[in-house]
């Protein structure tokens, strides 16, 4: 068997991916610094956060179709192109001092619809890039290539931030436009696809069977929850500057601290994989997510905050593995696309509708309340959830047929 890493086309696309996730975490970084020293505003970064939820949310259904029936190559090139054009907007903003609140909702929004668009061609081209039997070990690399620079990018994007917010649009443009030309020069041989039409009715057949399996509803509501109701990544830059006195580089070690944790529990997780009890486990990972965030709303102490967020994220990767593992296994394999399609809806743009969220908690009730609110809510959602899906609660095994 070829070495993964031997695979030129694996290879070229590995780097592309990796480039254009650390020009996203980089841009998080800036978008949310420089929104908060223009307005002084939760709820202004809270709307940031809906700029790119919405477009996601409108268009799920419509890109999965578009994934299946044109060149997945040329889509993630096109819409690579139009992030780096857009960063190129507030990049020239800056220099020429008309950056503004609303310059910025904008270009968040036209970052959402572009996501909306590469993110399932991109998921969805690796099969067709490399050999079957080396695709386990590929996504396992692209996972952990993700997580790596969710924790590097942020804090990167905060020291390029002390350079100023032009030098930080300009370093993510570069990333984008690199991940652009690496893909586009990808091999990839594209075969048109029947053109058959695609009914309402079957575009919403995954979104049915997700109401008809408890199982599946549970844990795919219960994980959507506690992002909606925890996810306090909206408020860093208010928790970095007003609370805990730090600068850009402190946001990005706080954004990246999650990621740590996750990335932590992954490798846990693959030496020593859930066996058994996942439903209690699920529910309990919950939990700790929700303690997690009001320890982390409550803290004043920059290390504090980085291991309540580290805590934070390697619970939520457990409840992500067991969400995902149940949603595939559960799923048959004629409707695992369209599963996938409707399960993004209620988890692929649930981060940024908690942005929303938050911003708007905390400009009603200020940010340490919102935080803390959030995290009792996560924790009243999995008491409520016990009761609302037994079936769940009693999951033994990840495998229902050894149950």
């Amino acid at each position: 068997m070829q070495p993964l890493f031997k695979h030129p086309n694996f290879v070229h696309f590995w780097i592309g991916q990796i480039a254009s996730s650390f020009a996203f975490q980089m841009l998080s970084v800036g978008i949310g610094w420089q929104m908060y020293d223009l307005t002084n505003s939760p709820m202004a970064l809270g709307l940031v956060g809906l700029c790119q939820f919405l477009p996601q949310l409108l268009l799920t259904l419509v890109v999965g179709h578009v994934a299946d029936r044109y060149n997945r190559r040329l889509i993630c090139v096109c819409t690579r192109f139009t992030m780096a054009m857009t960063v190129a907007i507030l990049a020239y903003g800056n220099m020429t001092e008309t950056i503004s609140a609303e310059m910025i909702y904008l270009c968040a929004a036209l970052l959402g619809t572009a996501r909306a668009f590469e993110m399932p061609a991109n998921q969805a081209i690796l099969p067709n890039l490399i050999p079957n039997e080396l695709l386990s070990r590929a996504i396992s690399a692209m996972a952990s290539a993700r997580e790596i620079s969710v924790i590097a990018g942020p804090a990167l994007g905060g020291l390029i931030y002390l350079l100023g917010p032009t030098t930080l649009y300009l370093s993510s443009m570069s990333c984008f436009l690199i991940s652009c030309v690496i893909m586009f020069f990808l091999h990839y041989n594209f075969t048109v696809k029947s053109k058959s039409p695609i009914s309402i009715d079957h575009l919403f057949g995954g979104l049915r069977f997700i109401r008809g399996n408890k199982v599946i509803l549970g844990s795919v509501s219960l994980d959507m929850f506690a992002v909606l109701l925890g996810g306090a990544t909206a408020l860093l830059p208010i928790v970095a500057k007003d609370i805990l006195q730090t600068g850009p580089w402190g946001l990005g070690l706080l954004r990246c601290s999650p990621a740590l944790g996750a990335l932590l529990m992954s490798v846990y997780l693959a030496r020593r994989p859930l066996t058994h009890s996942v439903g209690k486990i699920m529910f309990a990972a919950v939990a700790i997510f929700g303690v997690a965030t009001i320890l982390f709303g409550l803290s004043e102490n920059l290390i504090l905050s980085m291991l309540a967020l580290i805590l934070l994220g390697s619970s939520d990767m457990i409840s992500v593995v067991i969400r995902s593992t149940l949603v595939q296994l559960e799923t048959p394999d004629d409707m695992r696309g369209r599963v996938s399609a409707a399960n993004s809806v209620f988890i692929g743009s649930s981060n940024q509708l908690g942005e929303f969220e938050s911003g708007v908690t905390a400009a009603w009730f200020g940010v340490v309340p919102a935080i803390v609110i959030g995290g009792v809510g996560t924790i009243a959602v999995v008491g409520l959830w016990m009761y609302l899906f037994p079936d769940l609660l009693k999951r033994h095994t990840l495998d229902k047929a050894n149950d």
